[in-house]
């Protein structure tokens, strides 16, 4: 265990699905392994997973992340064809428990040296570092800062900064009114620019946990003020995966088939339509059912269904890995070897399924639009063998979890002796 000489306090607040509150948790550990105390806030329905990896007990932060998910907004936004009813109903979906967040990390915050949140929600954090003059630091699962590798096609410099600053300034002003709410209660004059802005300028620490294979020179572009550490996993063992790697292993190895917090209108019929063209490809399958409910849904032999299973120890042994898209599971798809299929559902996931495409080890589509036709020749594409060799090659550039954990929590060090800013 690393020495500490002065043992600092992290006040650690994340919302979001487990993908979100993972990486988190991860570096949490490693901070308490090197003997700093950490005090710790997530969604409601995933208190008892952290509490499970020895982080409890852990204080409620939000609302439930899986309710957020199933919420007709967050599926059926573009179904909504009044704009005002659309801003309306975006407005009260996001800022849903952002005074409660506010009272449990001000409680959390109390005597700490940093407070570290994830991608979503950092207005909140930051309103209540600002409060409590504290040096506040975010994980960043994908390029959320003005950069020019997210978006499909090249823009001029100019216009990328304008479009970016634009679509800034919208999000804040769904936030704004929750925000000013809450720097009112906390004893802060009300927001003036855009929340992103104050981020950025106030100098918060945003740590990029993803890998640059993804994206190539981003680091350069940012002149080196957002360090990419890599991929944080707990790579958690499961109560099933012995039982499930025997299976693997007496026979060929299978394509594995998961789509982690995403909910999806027919899990049954999704189970069918892999189930059937995974016989007409000859291959067995693992079907990760994650949140769907699928109790009592009969399969053929070729297929297992199973629940949550440690992806650093499956994946290897996959003949291809197919998913939503999330951040985390792509880079666990990546680092095992084998290729990959996006089948992509919303949020930042369009951009993880075209990095996919991009390095050409696997293939992405939208989920939504996938039927037994296209998964067949996603499939086809991504077990040849130009496909599995750039895929093993790409994984031979991934960072370990162990090695971005370490490195991030160097920056949060840094960053806690740093001290409060002025």
């Amino acid at each position: 265990m690393p020495e500490v000489a002065t043992p600092k306090t992290f006040a650690v607040a994340v919302h979001g699905t487990r993908g979100d509150v993972e990486p988190c948790a991860a570096l949490a550990l490693e901070l308490t392994r090197r003997g700093h105390r950490v005090r710790l806030a997530v969604p409601p329905n995933l208190v008892r997973f952290v509490d499970g990896v020895g982080l409890g007990p852990a204080a409620t932060y939000g609302v439930d992340s899986q309710k957020q998910l199933e919420a007709d907004i967050f599926k059926d936004w573009w179904k909504l064809q009044n704009p005002m009813t659309v801003l309306r109903r975006s407005r009260d979906y996001v800022t849903e428990g952002w005074a409660e967040m506010s009272t449990t990390l001000s409680t959390l915050a109390d005597g700490a040296d940093l407070i570290l949140t994830g991608t979503t929600y950092q207005e909140v954090a930051a309103n209540v570092a600002e409060a409590a003059h504290l040096p506040l630091a975010a994980l960043h699962y994908f390029p959320c800062r003005e950069n020019a590798q997210v978006l499909p096609v090249p823009l001029p410099r100019p216009v990328l900064h304008t479009g970016w600053s634009t679509v800034e300034w919208a999000h804040w002003k769904v936030l704004s009114q929750a925000e000013n709410a809450q720097r009112d209660a906390l004893g802060l004059p009300r927001a003036k620019v855009r929340a992103i802005r104050r981020i950025v300028e106030g100098g918060a620490l945003e740590i990029q946990a993803y890998d640059e294979v993804f994206f190539p020179g981003l680091a350069e572009e940012w002149h080196g003020v957002r360090p990419l550490v890599g991929s944080l996993s707990l790579e958690l063992p499961t109560p099933g995966d012995e039982e499930l790697l025997a299976w693997m292993a007496d026979g060929t190895p299978p394509i594995y088939f998961g789509f982690g917090s995403m909910p999806v209108e027919d899990p049954a019929a999704a189970i069918e339509m892999i189930a059937a063209v995974c016989a007409e490809l000859g291959e067995r399958a693992v079907i990760s059912t994650g949140v769907w409910d699928v109790a009592g849904t009969p399969v053929d032999d070729h297929v297992r269904l199973v629940g949550a299973v440690n992806h650093s120890k499956v994946f290897p042994a996959c003949r291809a890995v197919v998913h939503h898209g999330g951040a985390g599971t792509v880079a666990a798809s990546v680092r095992s070897g084998v290729p990959t299929v996006v089948l992509w559902v919303s949020a930042d996931q369009p951009v993880w399924a075209g990095k996919v495409n991009r390095l050409k080890v696997g293939v992405a589509r939208r989920f939504s639009s996938t039927d037994a036709r296209s998964l067949t020749k996603a499939l086809r594409t991504a077990l040849t063998p130009e496909y599995q060799e750039r895929a093993r090659e790409a994984a031979t550039r991934m960072t370990s979890p162990t090695h971005a954990a370490a490195r991030a929590a160097d920056l949060l060090e840094a960053a806690a002796d740093a001290g409060r800013p002025r």
